[in-house]
């Protein structure tokens, strides 16, 4: 009579999904450690050295991105960081991006006014557009051009790790994009205070000229405050109300690229960029600062956070850029960021002219 086979998996203790779920994720905690130390100390450091004279006129983030690339170049990123760098460049810049909704309301946005609010978003599609165009006939990659388009068109250094989101190009197209509006920011950051006069601009049009047409938040009151107070003030809300429009272009090129995938992949779900789903984690928050009224207090605090994890984001980008690979790509992006800087500051100026 033969022997019944026995079945050596039935005795082995059964484990829960939600258990495999809780290990694997405390598992994962350490791995994240060293990335996130070594991209947190990068943006500590960039606060840092905003003190020093001469750097105060950039944005952590900026000097963030430098520091981690000069880290990169010069010592090398270890490779136990690399997962933790991962996670500073897309899990933390997400979280960042649905904070910054607490710097703005909608009564912000509403005094821009119908008028102002026409010529941001006119001034942002008709550059946003204009780049992907010309980056076509400068032969620059397209998620480049979209990149630097979006840096140039809506806010900086922020726009572009947003929109990378969707565009999943490369880290040294992020960070050949962040130079480049980094580079013609500033430079607007400076020329701006010496044309109001030249051009016949009183402070209610040269703070909606600067709020609609340069690159980075801190450039505009940088510029904008150059033209007196009120100038200042109102160049910042218009900023501000152009930030808002982050959330419906990052939306859009998310649906586009869906699109694009669908068709290049005859169907395969795969292929499928994420939608950003982040965003409307954005546009809860204005509903919810437009609504409640939150402490000054915590405000700065907000405020500082939400620079300091965008730095953080920032520098693990840097921590993963090659020098190399970005002289590769010539000059041929870094011309096309000064067409777009030409083409909004132009466009802009003769909407404001326009409307005011």
């Amino acid at each position: 009579m033969a022997t019944p086979s026995h079945d050596l998996t039935a005795d082995a203790p059964v484990v829960a999904p939600h258990r495999h779920a809780r290990v694997s994720a405390a598992s994962a905690v350490p791995a994240l450690l060293p990335g996130v130390a070594l991209s947190a100390a990068i943006a500590a450091g960039a606060f840092g050295l905003r003190q020093l004279p001469g750097l105060g006129m950039f944005s952590p983030m900026i000097l963030a991105i430098v520091a981690g690339m000069a880290f990169h170049n010069i010592v090398g990123t270890p490779t136990r960081a690399k997962a933790g760098v991962t996670f500073s460049m897309r899990r933390l810049l997400r979280l960042a991006i649905i904070l910054l909704g607490l710097q703005l309301t909608a009564a912000q946005i509403a005094e821009v006014g119908a008028r102002g609010l026409a010529v941001i978003a006119l001034s942002l599609t008709g550059t946003f557009l204009f780049t992907v165009w010309m980056g076509r006939l400068l032969g620059v990659d397209s998620k480049l051009a979209e990149l630097i388009a979006a840096g140039t068109s809506i806010c900086g250094a922020s726009a572009v790790i947003a929109t990378n989101t969707v565009t999943r190009a490369k880290d040294e197209d992020v960070a050949y994009a962040v130079a480049c509006v980094t580079v013609f920011g500033s430079i607007a950051m400076v020329v701006y205070p010496l044309l109001p006069a030249l051009l016949h601009l009183d402070a209610h049009a040269f703070g909606l000229w600067s709020g609609a047409s340069i690159h980075e938040i801190a450039q505009v009151v940088a510029a904008a405050f150059q033209g007196g107070q009120q100038a200042g003030e109102f160049g910042t809300i218009a900023k501000l109300a152009r930030v808002m429009l982050l959330a419906p272009v990052v939306l859009t090129l998310g649906l586009l690229a869906t699109r694009r995938a669908r068709h290049g992949s005859q169907g395969h779900v795969g292929a499928q960029p994420p939608l950003p789903w982040f965003v409307f984690g954005f546009i809860a928050l204005v509903g919810v600062n437009s609504v409640v009224a939150v402490p000054a207090e915590a405000k700065v605090v907000i405020v500082t956070a939400t620079t300091f994890l965008l730095s953080m984001a920032l520098a693990a980008m840097g921590l993963e850029t090659d020098f190399a690979k970005l002289k590769a790509k010539g000059l041929r992006p870094l011309a096309l960021g000064l067409l777009a800087f030409l083409f909004i500051a132009g466009f802009s100026l003769a909407l404001v002219k326009l409307t005011t």
